[in-house]
């Protein structure tokens, strides 16, 4: 069995989902507001640990012509140093409108503003990771 683990990197905040162990189906876990890189990549290492990850799915903020921006860059800062100081791999995943996405479910959801505020990052880290996970299943079923 094998988990992974969905990151939606910010710089105040950091939104977490963590797969089931069949790798099927993601669920949003607590958003990180660490207050230095080194408190969130702890926490992170805490989470591998603790659920056994395999793999952690980081995403990766393009501009919508496919360019990195300043946020991309971090994201992909943040995961070098992610990726230097855990046993597991680390895979960059394409983000693009997720935040939206996730901001659109909670309002369809009837959430008030100030309860999206702190579920859209456990929203869009679900959805990263979710997104991930379905590529995953396709490419094992056609090599059926």
């Amino acid at each position: 069995m094998t988990r992974y683990l969905g990151i939606d990197f910010g710089t105040r905040r950091i939104g977490v989902a963590l797969s089931d162990e069949l790798g099927l189906t993601a669920q949003p876990l607590p958003t990180l507001e660490p207050s230095t890189d080194e408190e969130a990549l702890g926490a992170i290492r805490r989470l591998i640990d603790e659920y056994g990850v395999r793999e952690v799915i980081v995403g990766l903020p393009k501009n919508m012509n496919g360019s990195l921006g300043p946020a991309a860059e971090q994201a992909l800062a943040f995961a070098r140093r992610l990726e230097e100081g855990v046993p597991v791999k680390v895979t960059m995943w394409d983000e693009r409108l997720t935040s939206r996405a996730a901001e659109r479910l909670l309002i369809e959801a009837d959430l008030s503003r100030t309860k999206r505020k702190g579920r859209v990052d456990q929203m869009a880290a679900a959805l990263i990771l979710q997104g991930f996970l379905d590529r995953c299943h396709r490419q094992r079923e056609r090599s059926l």
